[in-house]
């Protein structure tokens, strides 16, 4: 069998050696125009979208009451038929902890006795307003009573009552708020 011709191969050709890039101009602040570059550039992009913040009030934020998130104690109409106070809202102990710590925060704390004529109150006065306002009942008092002294005594500061305590030189109002604080989550914890 005869074998086909070959096909002449092109002759290779030279390829001119490639050309340098031209030197870049000598950038300079005053003439190289890049800035003009860039801001033209940077204002032909699409504007970033706005990512909303959370509303705040020029004005400030509304204060909220100190039993906010617990329902008002409501006279049923047997209570104002006999005349009687409305039936108490029931709340655990960890409740009524955090309501006297918010009611301190609400009307000022002081030491020395149970309330003043600015309506400050010690720690027992402030359980007890949280009380006399119908949230809980004087066994739910005695609960957290109870868990806040297990608290002083854990964290090595014994006293005989949390008055005491709330009476103490050494003790400030910052003191009474962190002690209700840990009560409530040790009642809490305990699901008291």
């Amino acid at each position: 069998m005869p074998r086909p011709a070959a096909t002449p191969r092109p002759a290779p050709t030279s390829r001119p050696a490639p050309t340098p890039p031209p030197p870049f101009p000598p950038l300079l602040p005053d003439g190289s125009g890049l800035v003009a570059e860039i801001e033209a550039y940077l204002a032909s992009l699409p504007a970033p979208a706005r990512t909303p913040g959370p509303y705040v009030c020029p004005y400030g934020s509304t204060p909220s009451p100190w039993h906010a998130g617990h329902p008002a104690p409501r006279a049923t109409l047997l209570d104002r038929a006999l005349r009687r106070p409305a039936r108490p809202v029931p709340v655990t102990a960890a409740d009524h902890l955090r309501l006297a710590s918010r009611y301190i925060g609400a009307h000022g704390w002081l030491q020395g006795a149970m309330w003043d004529a600015a309506g400050r109150v010690c720690l027992l006065g402030a359980q007890a307003a949280v009380l006399a306002y119908g949230y809980g009942t004087p066994a739910t008092v005695r609960t957290a009573r109870v868990q806040l002294m297990e608290v002083l005594h854990a964290t090595g500061r014994p006293a005989r009552s949390p008055d005491e305590y709330n009476d103490r030189p050494t003790t400030r109002e910052g003191d009474v708020h962190q002690l209700l604080d840990r009560a409530a989550a040790r009642a809490a914890r305990l699901g008291l």
